[in-house]
This record gives structure tokens, C-alpha cells and sequence, in this order.
């Protein structure tokens, strides 16, 4: 289970100092029960107890005794670590009005009370506050996690009422937000946009001012609210004024994926499964480095001139927030991140392909990287066609070699039948020797046959010449 390594995790966060009105404090866990097994007999009456309920919707788990030690460990460090960290918070007094709780909840035997609240995604971390059900797609760490509670918990519109809460405002620069002016917190159209605010807290910044100082500051009408994307200077003004909670919804549901966005340790999970066509334009870069600042300065740029290109998203990741995860992405990507990095990574299967980065010294230009990314959205750079080349050129290979094989094949066919004509022309020969001394040795024996012939009649001739001679004697 994902939240595995979080629960441990947790245990080591124990006894971390914190510092509260007397001095330096070390919160210890005060043996208070937060953490419940919930079913269908006590779910409702636990989280009337609690301000907050944060639900671990987990896993069935099995009846292996490593299975059951397992989730052991992870329910003490959701007993001790976690809490631990409730606690250090309280001393700060971050939490000290709020009373929150730990309930969790088995995907096999609990199945019929997950459905009742709403729960969809096992292994996953739902927080319940008041009437509203928030689902938490962040890093898997205690610190995260607890930070996460501190916005949960706040007023989801904070108001502006002076000069420094307005400068603190435009500080913020790397989530969207929106403001708003109003008459009052009486105001009917005041209460559709804190109603419009419920939906989306605490993923989405709301603001509201009722001074008109302010809202001149702001350059903003009443009943206005400007919408403004991550690192824009310039916001959108939302049309139709004054605006309904529906119509405040829809406009902020449609423009909800910003041109340049920050991926942070809250909503590293919301963000990477927001992908455009299931792929992700990544650029990595360090803010605190000199070369990662001017990267990220050029980006920027690139993001303010094609605000209004909705293809058009690029996900800024600073390695330092994700130190453990920088292994990883080397690896995985092919790349060295110590250097600022930009490319098209694909969602499913983590196929990448990177803008080259001729020399290390020198930046892209805007004109450069505003010419590369026109490329990645006319798919002229894919990283799926980039891994088809490679497959080609496997192909390539392939097919050489076979023709390597059919013309060795050749070959030795060919010498098969030149050796096979050589044999048969040796054997031709053979056999036209053969028949040679055959004829020689038969010609031999004639001769020598007719020279015996000869030979006998001669004798027969002179045994008669000799008869006849010796009857004339007589």
C-alpha cells in the first residue's frame, strides 16, 4: 500500500522541538485515543466528536500474520507520528481550537460505510470537515499532510483589509486566486462567491475586500472578482458581473489549468493526472540556483506571451521540493538535474523526449523555447514517435542481417554446386579413365591372342614341312 512508507515514515518525526509561549517546548504524545476503527455501528458517533476527521481509506487487509503486523505498524504510526505532529502544531497554537481525528476504514469489510461518505479511491486520505469532504492527492509525508490540515481549516475566503494583507496577496504567485469586492459580508452577492469558494477550498486561493482603498488598489468594481492564473501579473475579469455560485463554478472549472503551473508536495498527484492528450510538458528547475532562475524566468515569459493558448500547459517542478524523487527522475528520464531541463513526458508509460541544451552556460531564448514548444503541440516532437525511430532502426537492423543470412545462404549454395559439378566432372573422368584402360587392356589381349594364333599355326606348319620331308627320304 502506497501510504506504507508515510506511516513509518511518521515514526521519525518524533520529539521535533517546537516553540511556543514559554520557550522551547518538546510536545510528547499525550496518550489520547485519536485513531478509530470505523464500521457501521460507531462511524457516525466517532466523527461527531472530532472538528476534523481525517479517514484512511485503505486496503482490505489480509490474514497473514505479515499482513496483519503491517497494518499494525502503520495504525501505531497514524497513533503516534502523526498525532505527534497534531501536537507539535497545537503548541504553536495552529491547531489549537480545532480537535481532529484519525479513522480507518477497510476497503473489503467497510464497504457499504465508504459508499454512505462518499469515498471512491482506496489507499487514499479524505479529510472531513464541517459538511465538506476533501479528497488529499499530496505527498506521502506527515509534514505535508499536516500542512495541508492548516489550510483546510481556515475561512475559505480571506479577506483584505489594509496595505500589508493586500502586499501579502501579491505574493503569492504560485497558485491560482481570485479576488473580489463586495459591499459587505452581508452582501447576497458576497455569500454566492464564499459559497463558490466552499467547492474548490483549499486547492484555490479565494479573497474578498469591503474597502473601497483596496479595491482601487486592485482596480476592481463592486461586485467584480478578477481571476488570476499562477506567476500572471495581469488577472482575467470574470464576465457578468454580478455572478451566481454556478456561474462563479463553471468559469473557474474552465479555466482551472493554468498556463505554467507549480507541481508542489500538496498536489503532486492532482496535478500529474491532469495531463493535456496524456502528456505533460515537465520543466525542471531549481528557483535557488542562479541558472534554475534564469530557466525559470524564461519560462515565465514564454507562459505570459501564450496565456491565451488553451493546448498550451507546462508544469514546473523545483527538484528541491522532491529530493527523494530526484534518483528517480534521472533515471527514468534520462536526464541530469542539476542542470535546468524542459521536455514532453508521457503520462502512461514515462516515454520522454528533452529540448537540447547546446551549452550549459547559455540559456534557450524565449524565441527558442517558444519555437520548440510550437513543435510539441503541432507533434512534430512526440515522444511516442521518437521511441517509433528507435523501433525503425531496430527494424533496420533486423532486415540487414537477414539479408546478411539469405546472401551467406547464396553463397553456400553456390559452392554446394560448383563442388557438386567438380565431383561429377572427377567422376566423368574417372569412369572415361576406366573405360580407356578397359579398351587398352581388351585391344592386349587380342594382340596378344592373334600373336598366339600366329604363333601355333607357324609350328603346325613347320611340323608338317618336316612329315613331308621324311617320306621323300623314305
Amino acid at each position: 500500500m502506497k501510504w506504507n512508507l508515510v506511516f513509518l515514515g511518521l515514526l521519525l518525526t518524533f520529539g521535533q522541538l517546537s516553540w511556543g509561549q514559554k520557550g522551547m517546548d518538546f510536545p510528547e504524545y499525550d496518550g489520547k485515543d485519536r485513531v478509530h476503527d470505523l464500521n457501521a455501528k460507531n462511524y457516525k458517533s466517532v466523527m461527531k466528536k472530532y472538528d476534523v476527521m481525517v479517514v484512511y481509506y485503505h486496503e482490505h487487509v489480509g490474514s497473514s500474520k505479515v499482513a496483519q503486523k503491517q497494518f499494525q505498524i502503520e495504525e501505531l504510526a497514524l497513533e503516534v507520528g502523526f498525532t505527534q505532529k497534531l501536537l507539535a502544531a497545537q503548541v504553536l497554537e495552529d491547531l489549537d481550537d480545532e480537535d481532529i481525528g484519525i479513522g480507518l476504514l477497510d476497503e473489503k469489510t467497510d464497504k457499504a460505510v465508504a459508499k454512505k461518505l462518499g469515498l471512491v479511491e482506496a489507499d487514499s486520505i479524505y479529510i472531513f470537515i464541517e459538511d465538506e469532504v476533501i479528497e488529499y492527492d499530496g505527498e506521502l509525508a506527515a509534514d505535508t499532510l499536516v500542512e495541508f490540515l492548516y489550510d483546510v481549516i481556515e475561512d475559505p475566503v480571506e479577506i483584505i483589509d489594509n496595505a500589508l494583507e493586500l502586499k501579502g496577496f501579491h505574493n503569492i504567485e504560485e497558485d491560482i486566486k481570485l479576488v473580489g469586492f463586495f459591499k459587505s459580508q452581508k452582501s447576497e452577492h458576497y455569500h454566492e462567491y464564499e459559497d463558490a469558494a466552499e467547492e474548490f477550498h483549499p486547492h484555490i486561493k479565494f479573497f474578498a475586500t469591503f474597502s473601497p482603498k483596496v479595491a482601487k488598489s486592485l482596480d476592481l468594481k463592486l461586485n467584480e472578482v478578477d481571476f488570476y492564473e499562477p506567476f500572471m501579473d495581469e488577472p482575467v475579469v470574470i464576465p457578468g458581473k454580478p455572478y451566481s455560485e454556478k456561474e462563479l463554478v463553471e468559469f473557474i472549472e474552465d479555466n482551472d489549468r493554468p498556463t505554467l503551473r507549480k507541481m508542489q508536495p500538496h498536489n503532486m498527484y492532482e496535478i500529474w493526472e491532469d495531463a493535456l492528450d496524456g502528456e505533460h510538458i515537465i520543466a525542471f528547475a531549481e528557483e535557488g540556483d542562479p541558472d534554475g532562475f534564469e530557466f525559470l524566468e524564461i519560462v515565465k515569459e514564454v507562459a505570459k506571451d501564450n496565456t491565451d493558448n488553451p493546448n498550451l500547459s507546462i508544469v514546473w517542478i523545483d527538484p528541491d521540493d522532491f529530493p527523494l524523487l530526484v534518483p528517480y527522475w534521472e533515471k527514468t528520464f534520462d536526464i541530469d538535474l542539476s542542470s535546468p531541463q524542459i521536455g514532453v513526458v508521457e503520462v502512461d508509460d514515462a516515454e520522454s523526449i528533452w529540448f537540447d541544451m547546446d551549452d550549459d552556460d547559455d540559456m534557450p531564448t524565449v524565441d527558442e523555447l517558444e519555437d520548440w514548444l510550437e513543435d510539441v503541440l503541432e507533434n512534430k516532437i512526440d515522444p511516442d514517435e521518437d521511441d517509433d525511430d528507435d523501433d525503425d532502426d531496430d527494424d533496420d537492423d533486423d532486415d540487414d542481417d537477414d539479408d546478411d543470412d539469405d546472401d551467406d545462404d547464396d553463397d553456400d549454395d553456390d559452392d554446394d554446386d560448383d563442388d557438386d559439378d567438380d565431383d561429377d566432372d572427377d567422376d566423368d573422368d574417372d569412369d572415361d579413365d576406366d573405360d580407356d584402360d578397359d579398351d587398352d587392356d581388351d585391344d592386349d589381349d587380342d594382340d596378344d591372342d592373334d600373336d598366339d594364333d600366329d604363333d601355333d599355326d607357324d609350328d603346325d606348319d613347320d611340323d608338317d614341312d618336316d612329315d613331308d620331308d621324311d617320306d621323300d627320304d623314305d
